[in-house]
């Protein structure tokens, strides 16, 4: 190597090759290259290196790629990456995405719920991936996976996928209004439209939290456990004080959010070692937002204690609070956050943990809490994280996780919309239907051009009892539940017949959104869901949908595109092969009675619209 770098040394000094050269001939000797460098023409154009280089117009210019080699130095005791390092890692990775769009600092203002599936040992490799998913005013949503690759075996294996949100400052620490940010990509379409569903769900999550706790007893139940003796939380507790120092701080002078994330996960593997007198794991952590910045020179005050321990897993809650050098002065409370423990036996399963005696008053106040958030933990991972495929079509329907089945029933709908493989399979007096023929189902979309404004159309659509005015397959609608003025669910009467000619009826959640920005559109979606006050009756065969819905784009100020989707289900695939065939068109016949309905009633909107 010393040798090659003096030939380009002495190149250099002879005027044949110029410095950027040297980085690139470097570079490419490092990856086993040993071609000399070539000698820059007379009037030739100097090139920048590919290192240097501004990514493809294929590439999302937001997206941030690191990679980070786990070396001793980051492991714990087992050799494992710390949690609290693999934290910093991904809120630097994805303030620099966030910091790519805005062109301006950004702060971390949350973080969604993040789950752990697998522990990265020394020796391999972290690869982290940020991009911007979509820009609001001010903030923006960016999305991180994080993966581990083995150097040795190749093995690639996915850790978590996380969403944060950023917050853009300008000077003075002014909020800067952000520039929109224009998905290209299928899966940046999916995100992008979601990231919407996922920002109203982010504000909600301390009503969700009250609504359970209201509706739960007020006496504290202790679980009682074979064998076990309760530990007193109090003796979990920890306190720790850190000096915030120039390397914790970002350019900004303020705490990395990734740095009070790392300090935070250490004393709560403090608290939750204190319980079980064993070396505990981090399986997840809870969505969590900053209240305010802290900046270098501050003393951050960080306290854990265990809230409630699980039979297999424990939560443990933790505060970060800051100070000056004047004692005087009143703490700041900087962040709160609720991580989720266990302790791995020899098989790497899940030991019995001991149970938690909580303190009188805001001891048993957290205990209670603890087991409200396990319960949300639970719907929201069940409801929310995973697949669509994964979700059963009619999930039992809880006043407790209504935000996460109203979350999923509208993203399911924008996911199947994003799609990018749609086909024109008929068009007939200007309906065209179209087809998305997939691994597991073919859905279909039919839509047309309206003499009607979107926010009409969108009132008088999701209104289910109207839909038999003009749709011959529904027979009636009753309205069973207002949950709010967004999410209703229905209990709806088929026409049609099943194979056990009986008529079929469906429950059904109807969940409705305006648009967050402009281009989006009104949004109607169902899928059916299950209440103990409606079970399935003899007299009906009970269907299902799950997924289904309208989306409504402005056109101009008087009309607008109306399309319905809908992801056939077993019931329902005999009507869309029919239709696709060619050998009916009762989908354009209801379709053009859609339309007759909304030029008809439209004129009785006005009143209606300045109401809702």
């Amino acid at each position: 190597a010393t040798l090659l770098l003096s030939r380009c040394l002495l190149k250099m000094v002879k005027g044949n090759i110029v410095p950027e050269e040297i980085l690139s001939f470097c570079c490419n000797g490092l990856q086993g290259s040993t071609s000399p460098p070539r000698a820059r023409e007379p009037g030739e154009r100097e090139e920048v290196p590919g290192a240097m280089a501004s990514p493809s117009p294929a590439c999302n210019p937001t997206e941030v790629q690191m990679s980070q080699l786990v070396l001793p130095c980051h492991t714990n005791h087992r050799g494992e990456l710390s949690t609290g390092q693999l934290l910093k890692w991904i809120d630097t990775a994805a303030c620099l995405s966030a910091e790519r769009h805005a062109g301006c600092p950004c702060v971390t203002a949350s973080m969604d719920d993040i789950y752990f599936e697998h522990t990265i040992s020394v020796g391999q490799v972290v690869n982290i991936k940020a991009k911007v998913n979509r820009a609001f005013n001010s903030s923006m949503e960016v999305g991180i996976q994080v993966s581990y690759e083995d150097l040795c075996s190749g093995k690639h294996c996915s850790i978590c996928k996380a969403y944060a949100t950023f917050v853009a400052q300008g000077p003075s620490g002014s909020k800067v209004k952000l520039k929109p940010l224009t998905p290209q990509t299928e899966e940046e379409k999916i995100e992008y439209s979601i990231a919407a569903e996922r920002r109203r769900m982010r504000l909600v999550h301390k009503d969700t939290l009250k609504d359970l706790l209201t509706r739960s007893p007020r006496e504290t139940e202790l679980e009682t456990r074979d064998g076990s003796v309760a530990v007193p939380a109090e003796k979990t507790r920890v306190e720790s004080v850190e000096l915030v120092l120039p390397p914790h701080a970002n350019h900004q002078g303020n705490t990395f959010g990734g740095q009070i994330m790392a300090w935070m996960e250490n004393v709560a593997t403090i608290a939750a070692s204190r319980l079980c007198h064993a070396h505990p794991t981090l399986r997840a952590i809870e969505m969590f937002h900053f209240r305010g910045p802290s900046q270098v020179g501050d003393r951050l005050v960080l306290k854990a204690i265990v809230n409630n321990a699980f039979k297999n897993s424990m939560e443990v809650g933790v505060c970060a609070e800051a100070y000056g050098q004047e004692m005087s002065v009143s703490r700041r409370h900087i962040n709160s956050a609720f991580m989720t423990f266990v302790v791995l036996d020899k098989e790497g399963q899940p030991r019995t943990l001991p149970m938690v005696a909580p303190e009188p008053g805001d001891g048993e106040r957290r205990y209670r809490e603890a087991s409200a958030r396990k319960k949300i933990r639970l719907d929201r991972k069940y409801v929310v994280s995973c697949k669509q495929t994964e979700v059963p079509l009619s999930v039992p329907w809880d006043q407790s996780n209504k935000v996460y089945l109203s979350y999923n029933n509208v993203s399911a709908l924008k996911t199947l919309v994003a799609k990018a493989n749609w086909a024109l399979a008929r068009e007939k007096e200007k309906v065209r239907m179209y087809t998305l023929e997939e691994d597991k189902f073919l859905s279909f979309r039919i839509e047309m051009s309206v003499r009607i404004a979107a926010s009409q159309a969108f009132a008088l659509l999701s209104d289910l009892r109207r839909r038999h005015e003009w749709d011959s397959h529904y027979a009636s609608a009753e309205l069973v539940q207002q949950v709010d003025d967004d999410d209703m669910i229905y209990h709806v009467v088929s026409q049609t017949l099943s194979r056990e000619n009986k008529p079929q009826d469906f429950v059904i959640l109807a969940s409705r959104r305006k648009p967050c920005s402009k281009g989006d559109p009104y949004v109607v979606a169902f899928r059916s869901v299950t209440l103990p006050t409606h079970p399935a009756s003899a007299a009906f065969t009970r269907g299902e949908t799950i997924c289904s819905g309208f989306c409504i784009w402005p056109e101009t100020e008087e009309t607008s595109k109306v399309a319905y989707y809908n992801q056939a289900t077993p019931g329902y695939l005999n009507y869309v092969t029919t239709n696709v065939a060619g050998l009916s068109s009762n989908f354009c016949a209801t379709f053009k009675a859609c339309e007759k309905f909304l030029l008809k009633n439209k004129e009785d909107l006005i009143v209606r619209l300045q109401d809702l």
